[in-house]
């Protein structure tokens, strides 16, 4: 359940202390990353702890809760050191909507902001999943999916060839938190088989129900089929029949 009146307070300490430092995105740390830091630990003394030849987000005694906002690829080395001897929660932000903003460099100033068309759901965390499959089945290992409504913030880039797309990221902000997915044991990723699908299904009848791609479907099955969740049936034609594992 979310608690929006830490939400609250997290947001106000992480981003009051960047106004104080003259800026967004002046700390060491992304806005985002920060917030949740807080959210799921206002002492300060339980975060950035040294464990072994690590740094732990948070360890507050019970579990390591490690804030991944990308590229899970490189939890591959702390899930070797941690998962033998700890509980380890990964926390990973997915934007529901998406708030553009673009910043001039020089004069400082922000356009009015414009909502993304893409509306983000918890499929999303499936291709950072596929990159640290072998540990998912790892029964001290579990999941936390926080869907946020956030502003990016993003340079305009003045190259007269691309005016604005190719600028980058420069920061995000969070609204508000809408929602927080819960993955603790291989039974939970039964919530991601839509309830429509009965019986056999392929990929294509998957991203139908669940409104994903094709491509993101099929990642999905991928984990979906390692944990055990489904079973693949055999073929009709050149698709890969899938049913729900008894």
């Amino acid at each position: 359940m979310i608690d929006k009146e830490r939400f609250e307070r997290a947001k106000e300490k992480v981003i009051g202390l960047q106004r104080e430092r003259n800026g967004i995105g002046t700390l060491k740390e992304k806005t985002i990353h920060a917030v949740l830091k807080n959210y799921y630990e206002e002492d300060c003394d339980k975060q950035e702890i040294p464990i072994d030849t690590f740094v732990a987000d948070i360890y507050n005694g019970r579990q390591i809760i490690e804030i991944q906002t990308a590229q899970f690829n490189r939890m591959r080395e702390k899930l070797t050191g941690f998962l033998p001897s700890y509980e380890v929660t990964i926390v990973h932000p997915i934007p529901r909507y998406k708030y553009l903003v673009w910043i001039d460099k020089d004069t400082g100033e922000y356009s009015q902001r414009r909502k993304s068309p893409v509306t983000g759901n918890p499929y999303f965390i499936f291709p950072e999943l596929y990159k640290i499959k072998p540990y998912l089945l790892d029964d001290n290992l579990h999941i936390r999916v926080v869907m946020m409504d956030m502003e990016e913030l993003r340079f305009i880039n003045k190259s007269p060839k691309r005016r604005k797309k190719s600028a980058g990221k420069y920061d995000r902000l969070p609204l508000e938190m809408v929602d927080e997915v819960i993955i603790d044991c291989r039974e939970d990723y039964m919530q991601f088989v839509p309830y429509s699908l009965e019986g056999e299904f392929t990929s294509l009848e998957f991203a139908k129900e669940a409104h994903i791609s094709r491509a993101l479907a099929q990642t999905v099955l991928n984990i979906l089929h390692y944990v055990g969740t489904v079973e693949k049936t055999g073929k009709r034609g050149n698709s890969i029949l899938y049913q729900v594992k008894e």
